[in-house]
């Protein structure tokens, strides 16, 4: 049976589940208080799932790879598999699973992905490898998807909270079409920021997710209304991260992402899917990012 794995170290109580490999909470000791969703199945029955091997929708829930059509459902099948508990190394928790009959249906490579996380003083890292263990070019995405509650704290409200940008002052993004859940990519919007924040209000998600392309971003967060830091997700290096929330939920997502959702009405080969991320046969794709508890 999956079990939830933790941590702890005087600071911070980390909690993975074997299922899905998903961090599963963060309570931040210091403050009192848990920064992670609790994943209530009535409003949204997920915590920081990983993406892999896709990240988002494709467009009519399909894929084509040398000319064979795949069926795969949106963020692919991590998230749903339950990952093999490698132990707790070092303050670390290390979680893994790889290709079988059952993925190869739907995903024709050979990988084996190696998920864990751990804890430095007020920070989590999440550190991902990949691993190609096949014979020809892997072609794939992979995402963190960790939803925050907020608000955080008693008596205060999510639209007086901000949006954190590190030094930013104007960013582009893109939306994702709600009948079609895939990038409308030819209309690019406008943030622009106070100091490097912007407020969140009540009609900043009505256009659904915030995607920011083009590696503008190497860190996001999210600050309260007095605007002091409450949580920020560094993500150096990542070429997309995402921002979403599900409506009347108490929670946001801060999501950095190699690889995204699928250009609205794309139907091409794998290899031209926008973001799409190649590893050569027997090589490695390492990567991290950090949350950080304020």
């Amino acid at each position: 049976m999956p079990q939830t794995r933790q941590i702890e170290n005087e600071r911070l109580l980390l909690k993975v589940n074997d299922y899905g490999g998903e961090l599963a909470g963060i309570y931040d000791k210091k403050n009192s208080r848990e920064l992670i969703w609790c994943g209530d199945p009535a409003v949204w029955n997920r915590h920081a799932p990983i993406l892999f091997p896709f990240v988002g929708e494709l467009f009519n829930k399909e894929y084509r790879y040398e000319n064979v059509i795949y069926p795969m459902t949106a963020h692919g099948f991590a998230r749903d598999t339950e990952f093999t508990f490698d132990g707790i190394k070092e303050n670390k928790i290390v979680h893994s699973m790889k290709s079988n009959a059952k993925t190869k249906k739907v995903y024709p490579f050979d990988f084996k992905l190696e998920v864990s996380h751990s804890i430095v003083e007020n920070e989590v890292l999440v550190e991902w490898k990949l691993v190609n263990t096949g014979d020809k070019e892997m072609l794939f995405g992979i995402g963190a998807h960790p939803a925050f509650n907020v608000p955080a704290r008693e008596n205060e409200e999510q639209k007086d909270y901000y949006l954190s940008f590190g030094d930013k002052e104007t960013l582009g993004y893109i939306h994702i079409d709600k009948e079609y859940p895939t990038a409308m990519y030819d209309t690019v919007h406008t943030l622009k920021l106070t100091d490097g924040k912007y407020k969140i209000g009540e009609h900043m998600f009505d256009g659904s997710t915030l995607i920011f392309e083009n590696r503008q971003l190497s860190e996001v967060g999210i600050a309260f209304p007095d605007k002091t830091p409450y949580v920020t997700v560094q993500c150096e290096g990542f070429p997309y991260v995402g921002v979403w929330k599900k409506p009347g939920a108490s929670f946001i997502c801060l999501e950095p992402w190699y690889g995204r959702c699928d250009n609205y009405g794309f139907a091409g080969e794998l290899e031209n899917k926008m973001g799409v991320q190649k590893l050569e046969a027997k090589e490695e794709f390492n990567v991290s990012h950090k949350i950080v508890i304020h």
